[in-house]
């Protein structure tokens, strides 16, 4: 009977010991015009994230070292987010979306860079951008590009 408990307590155990930094509450978006419409609506700046979801090591690790933490969770509240990913997967999005993506990605990343972390006002103006990741766990420049644009 003990090891039944147990065996019954097992998963609720394991996602107690999930990251607790973690945060479900951001919400990206995946089309740029909606993005910008929002933008204009709620008077805020859009996040352009540009990332190669299923090849790019340095944007994985950017996700949980940035994206799954509280702090950004708070920051993010005064953008609209836009995701932009650009996997070598191609069954990973719709054609349209792809085709969407690599247009964004030719207005707005000349450079073919990811992670980049741009800032585009509510016209779709370029303000400032930040490009790579070292993987060490430091996103103290994410940080500071972001609290620049609240």
């Amino acid at each position: 009977m003990k090891r039944f408990l147990i065996l019954l307590l097992f998963p609720v155990l394991l996602s107690a010991q999930g990251d607790l930094h973690g945060t479900d509450d951001v919400k990206w978006l995946t089309n740029y015009d909606k993005a910008l419409k929002k933008a204009k609506k709620e008077h805020k700046n859009v996040l352009v994230y540009f990332t190669g979801s299923d090849w790019c090591p340095p944007c994985k690790k950017l996700k949980k070292d940035l994206f799954e933490t509280t702090e950004f969770s708070e920051i993010s509240k005064d953008y609209i987010l836009l995701y932009v990913d650009i996997p070598r997967n191609k069954d990973l999005l719709t054609k349209e979306q792809l085709k969407h993506n690599y247009e964004l990605a030719s207005k707005y990343n000349e450079k073919n860079t990811v992670p980049l972390l741009k800032i585009l006002d509510s016209k779709g103006s370029s303000l400032d951008e930040y490009s790579g990741y070292s993987m060490t766990g430091e996103t103290q420049y994410h940080i500071e590009l972001l609290k620049k644009h609240q």
